[in-house]
């Protein structure tokens, strides 16, 4: 059987393939229409986020069998397309849980010391030492939205850092790392806000101009998560007033986000989506989904 790369996985992952007696083709960058006329001959397909397996793809892919993610979302693959046709869609939830816990902790940490506005000030040629005066995270209560894996290796870490760590989750009653509150009692009494769930249509714009409204004064907020679970107009707006002090963004409504109103606003830090890009986190993912799709076509 034949097993379509289409996005760079760790090479440990594409031995175990071969090594399992697959045909695999690495074949990256592909047009949507060159994809198309290539899916035929495979069984499998591994993309991480960049290829967008669409229904043409899927119904393009007579032998397709298996679609693998070497990550968390499923949002570039048309899931319901593969269910209608018997297609499993497997993916990695786990692999890069630290990866994405350990960037939002460091945004948080750049938020607090301004360390992104500090460089900049310093490289000019400048020495504001007193305009740099930040806040500590011991004692300060962390919102997290989403209790999950990640929400939970962000909570172990806050909690090391001495922060009192309250969680919302529709999905979760009990949690041994963050105490379980209301959506509003979260909004109330956050210092920071951190999201760790899916775009869902029940999570679209989330945090709107309503959500800010209820959120303390110099609120900090973080999103790791997905674009589009933040209300970016009202988010602008709640920066502009002062209600949110910095905004810590690695993920946008429409990416890549090469223009926007929120990037002429000094009090946000943003990451071009690079939540799960470590060395050790695409080394778990590739492992993962390659032993995942193997076991699959077996």
């Amino acid at each position: 059987m034949k097993i379509l790369i289409s996005d760079p996985i760790a090479s440990e992952g594409i031995e175990i393939l071969k090594k399992s007696g697959f045909e695999v083709v690495e074949k990256t960058g592909m047009a949507p229409e060159e994809l198309i006329k290539t899916i035929p001959d495979f069984d499998a397909i591994i993309v991480r986020s960049a290829t967008k397996v669409t229904k043409e793809v899927i119904e393009a892919g007579k032998k397709l069998k298996v679609i693998g993610r070497a990550g968390v979302g499923l949002d570039n693959v048309d899931a319901e397309a593969a269910k209608s046709r018997g297609i499993k869609v497997l993916n990695t939830p786990a692999a890069t849980s630290i990866s994405v816990a350990e960037l939002a902790l460091g945004m948080m940490l750049s938020a607090a010391r301004m360390i992104p506005q500090a460089t900049v000030s310093t490289r000019a040629g400048k020495w504001e030492k007193k305009r740099f005066h930040g806040i500590e995270l011991y004692g300060k209560t962390l919102g997290i939205i989403g209790i999950g894996r990640i929400g939970s290796e962000l909570a172990k870490r806050a909690k090391a850092m001495g922060m009192e760590v309250i969680a919302y989750d529709p999905y979760v009653s009990s949690s041994e790392f963050a105490r379980i509150v209301d959506f509003d009692t979260l909004l109330k009494n956050s210092d920071f806000i951190s999201l760790h769930i899916p775009k869902t249509k029940e999570t679209t714009h989330l945090l709107n101009r309503e959500a800010f409204n209820k959120m303390k004064d110099g609120v900090i907020i973080v999103n790791c998560a997905r674009g589009g679970v933040i209300d970016e107009d009202a988010l602008y707006d709640a920066l502009v007033s002062g209600k949110v002090k910095v905004a810590c963004l690695d993920v946008f409504e429409v990416e890549p986000a090469k223009e926007h109103k929120l990037f002429s606003l000094e009090q946000v830090i943003l990451t071009p989506h690079i939540g799960a890009q470590t060395e050790e986190g695409q080394v778990r993912a590739g492992i993962q989904i390659a032993e995942l799709v193997r076991d699959a076509l077996k």
